[in-house]
This record gives structure tokens, C-alpha cells and sequence, in this order.
């Protein structure tokens, strides 16, 4: 069991709901604290956002590349410097979430972001799916005291034990996931959370990038003690990951029926309810 801020994850605990705004709020801070009051108003237990340094994630074969925004036609470099938020942003970010009551984290894509995100001192790390093999990465997320969430989406198993061995000194806990947005209903393969329980002995989650909740609700069945969705407001927003997004009302339906699912798959053991007693009495004729 793993501690990410004041909640317990695995075994009987609830199950732990993270809102991942990600890149959604497009730079707009005003976005930012409306997607962090929906995802409170719905029940999730965190929102999470993603951290990068332009110059050092973007591949230097796409920096020049140009694309059309809402900024007007600019290259892919200055798109991704026009959606990092600021120092001052995450100031704003770590105070008002502490006034709202939920937690926040990011995800960090490298060394300069993971400095950067360790000011705020926040209750959990992530690692994203595409920063699994960046060892150098892994070994200063190793360093870390807080809950570190590893996800693996396009990844091998030997790859991802590759990455569990690096991290096997840390409060890990794995998320099974598939990297595409949205994702295909037949490639969320969601058998491999059990098969992920079984393997590893660390908190196993999901992380859904398809359409709708009822798989992601599945997903809980199969035994993920903590869920991760992308957000936003409107799934019609300009932006790469909109499409593969809840909205607020999603949302809101996806951490109520997980409430529901939770008291309704009990402890497992077979036993007769007070409730059903009468109607035995009743319809039972050999007793």
C-alpha cells in the first residue's frame, strides 16, 4: 500500500481518480482554475498537468515545422512554448489546489522539468508512457521520496521491467495503458491489469485514452486501485488531446458509478443479507 498525499492506495482503499488536464488548458490560466474546479466538483482526487522544456523535448527535426493554432501559423516549437505555464502559474496552481482540497502533479519529460516540479514539493510524480526507456530520467526519479506513477503505454514488458528495476527502491505504483488517442475499444487489451497485478508487486492502475467510461469502469473491476482520464471542458477545443478526453460531466458520472461499483463488489465472501431473510422465509420450501 502507497501513500499519495492523505490517500491509501491498493488493497481495500478507494480507488484513487485522477483528472489529467494535462496540455488541455492550452495556456490559459483562466482555463486552468475552471478545469481544476470541475474535476473538484466531480469528486476526483487530483488533477494532473504535464511539464516539459520546449528546447529539449522537441526533436530538432520538428522545431521549424509549422502548424496552424490559435496563435495564427507558428512552428511547432513556439506552439509548445505557448502551452508551458510559468513559475508563477504553478505557484497559482499548487496554492489553489490546496485551497480546493485536492492534489496535483505533473508529469515531467525531463531533468530541467523534474528540478523544476520538485520546487512545489508535490504528493506523487508521474512518468509518462514515452519517457519509459529514458533511463537517465528514471535513475533521478529514483532519488525521489514521493509516489512516482509509471505508465506504459507502447512498451514491452522487458521494458517495463526494465523501468520497475530502476524504480524498485521508490513508492511505485504502475499504470497499464495504450497509447493512442482515442484509443480503439479492441486495443485496450484490459486483461493485462490482472496479469500486471500477478507480475509486480506495486499498486497497478489505468490510464484510459478511449472514448466514454464504461471501459475505464472495467478497468476497476479487473482490479486498477487507482483510474487516470484525460479532461477538459469542451472535447471540441482545439488541441491534441481533447478528443480523447472526459468532459464535466463525464467525469462527474465516471467517479460516481466507480463509488457505486466499489460498494458493490464487496469482500467476496458468499453470506445470506438480512434482507434477503424475509424472502427466504417466504419462498424457500425445503429448508
Amino acid at each position: 500500500m502507497i501513500k499519495i498525499g492523505k490517500h491509501k492506495i491498493g488493497k481495500s482503499n478507494p480507488i484513487y481518480v485522477i483528472a489529467e488536464i494535462g496540455i488541455n488548458h492550452n495556456g490559459d490560466m483562466k482555463l486552468v482554475q475552471k478545469l481544476i474546479d470541475e474535476a473538484h466538483l466531480a469528486g476526483a482526487n487530483a488533477v494532473k498537468f504535464q511539464k516539459r522544456t520546449p528546447q529539449i523535448c522537441v526533436p530538432e527535426e520538428q522545431k521549424s515545422i509549422e502548424r496552424d493554432t490559435p496563435w495564427g501559423r507558428i512552428s511547432y516549437l513556439e506552439y509548445r512554448e505557448k502551452i508551458e505555464l510559468s513559475s508563477d502559474d504553478y505557484i497559482f496552481i499548487d496554492k489553489y489546489c490546496k485551497k480546493k482540497g485536492i492534489d496535483w502533479f505533473a508529469s515531467c519529460w525531463d531533468l530541467d522539468s523534474l528540478k523544476f516540479i520538485k520546487y512545489f514539493n508535490p504528493v506523487a510524480y508521474k512518468i509518462a508512457s514515452a519517457s519509459l526507456t529514458d533511463n537517465i530520467l528514471l535513475k533521478e526519479h529514483s532519488k525521489l521520496k514521493e509516489a512516482i506513477i509509471l505508465s506504459t503505454g507502447m512498451s514491452t514488458m522487458k521494458e517495463i521491467k526494465k523501468a520497475e528495476e530502476i524504480l524498485s527502491n521508490t513508492k511505485l505504483l504502475i499504470a497499464h495503458s495504450t497509447s493512442a488517442y482515442p484509443c480503439k475499444s479492441e486495443e485496450l487489451n484490459l486483461n493485462v491489469i490482472p496479469k500486471f497485478i500477478e507480475e509486480f508487486d506495486h499498486p497497478i492502475g489505468y490510464s484510459g485514452h478511449e472514448l466514454g467510461i464504461q471501459t475505464t469502469l472495467a478497468a476497476c473491476v479487473l482490479g486498477a486501485c487507482f483510474i487516470e482520464r484525460h479532461f477538459t471542458l469542451d472535447r471540441s477545443m482545439w488541441g491534441t488531446d481533447q478528443a480523447a478526453s472526459l468532459e464535466p460531466t463525464g467525469l462527474k458520472k465516471l467517479v460516481r458509478d466507480i463509488r457505486v461499483l466499489e460498494k458493490s463488489l464487496g469482500d467476496g465472501i458468499k453470506k445470506v443479507y438480512d434482507s434477503e431473510k424475509k424472502i427466504r422465509d417466504k419462498l424457500r420450501l425445503v429448508k
